[in-house]
């Protein structure tokens, strides 16, 4: 397998890599709670344009693209195509075993463009997780929220689902490699033959983070960044 898959930390589709896994079990965290909001907040030009920078400009520049702010996030520009960018932050990638050493870093910045489909489960996901998070709940009451969330105010994921996190300006998480990739969302227990020898594809560990049912997320590396040039 590609040694870069293997680094890649997907937080907006919340498929953890196995390497970031063995960090969250050893180290002991340097952000153990939210930092104060300003920390995590960005201008609103640079947002939007580092937002956008997720998909390939045909994609974005139709999109609709929301921002956070103080109080959460809001749409700062209204789609014409059904896709949603934004730039999620460090709570975004829930770990479902806890314990997650970067869950407030307040430096990580993840791009990530939904298609419609995803979107439409993911962009409520992400606002019930921040608005959680703005609220004072801790790691664990954020999980158990999004759980509880998942079975009374959430519908189910439609197939189709995918995204694109293909933004040079990403930001990982502290030692995390940024690679150029897109993620799709499918059953569990689907077989793509991701983490195969000679596969390009990679697939995200199970049950260590994700959405709150149960699904597989694929993720492929790109050749190039999403303003085409090679990575």
């Amino acid at each position: 397998m590609n040694s870069n898959i293997v680094k890649i930390i997907v937080l907006g589709t919340l498929a953890l890599s196995v390497a970031w896994h063995a960090k969250a079990q050893d180290a002991k965290s340097p952000y153990p709670s939210i930092a104060p909001i300003d920390q995590y907040l960005m201008g609103r030009d640079a947002e939007i344009a580092l937002a956008r920078s997720a998909a390939p400009p045909s994609i974005s520049k139709d999109a609709e693209v929301l921002v956070f702010g103080p109080h959460g996030y809001e749409t700062a520009i209204k789609g014409k195509n059904g896709f949603a960018c934004l730039v999620e932050r460090s709570w975004t990638g829930l770990n479902f075993l806890g314990n997650d050493p970067e869950f407030w870093n307040f430096k990580s910045r993840f791009p990530i463009c939904y298609n419609p489909t995803a979107a439409r489960f993911f962009v409520p996901l992400t606002n019930k997780k921040t608005e959680l998070a703005l609220a004072g709940q801790s790691e664990a009451q954020i999980i158990a929220g999004v759980r509880a969330y998942g079975k009374d105010g959430l519908p189910p994921l439609a197939p189709g689902g995918m995204c694109y996190m293909m933004s040079k300006g990403a930001y990982l998480g502290d030692g995390i490699d940024n690679a150029p990739h897109m993620m799709f969302y499918v059953p569990q227990g689907t077989d793509w033959g991701g983490g195969s020898p000679g596969s390009p594809v990679s697939q995200g560990p199970r049950n260590l983070a994700g959405p709150p049912e149960p699904v597989d997320v694929f993720v492929i590396l790109s050749p190039k960044w999403s303003d085409g040039t090679p990575r």
